[in-house]
């Protein structure tokens, strides 16, 4: 055999060869390991966001810091700018809302009326 015919048989072999492959397919999207498990987890109610935060001056001529939540059954209130928060919530919109320790609001953003364990009940305005 001469060179010429090698190459010629070697070429045919090769492109012979690569017909025969197919090409690896490759998805980009993977199966959710726990698609069956979020499809049937119960639905998750977010926290409610701030509708209002507010500095009041109360009658006694102390403050009280106040941030209403949306939805109006809940609220946190400080007593000092940087002091600690206490949460107070309402069973319904409207209704008082209190805290564990002798907590009570009553009021909307404009004017409430805030019962503390330290402080007695204080009308304070925005």
């Amino acid at each position: 055999m001469n060179k010429t015919s090698l190459l010629a048989a070697a070429a045919a072999l090769l492109s012979l060869a690569a017909c025969n492959q197919k090409p690896e397919e490759v998805s980009g999207t993977a199966p959710d390991p726990q698609a069956e498990a979020l499809k049937n987890a119960p639905k998750v109610e977010l926290p409610p966001s701030i509708a209002a935060s507010k500095i009041m001056r109360c009658g006694d001529n102390s403050l009280v810091f106040v941030d209403f939540f949306q939805g109006d059954k809940q609220v946190q209130v400080r007593t000092a700018k940087d002091g600690p928060a206490t949460m107070l919530k309402a069973p319904n919109a409207g209704e008082p809302y209190v805290a564990d320790g002798g907590f009570k609001l009553t009021g909307d953003a404009k004017s409430v009326t805030v019962v503390t364990p330290n402080q007695g009940t204080r009308t304070c305005r925005a």
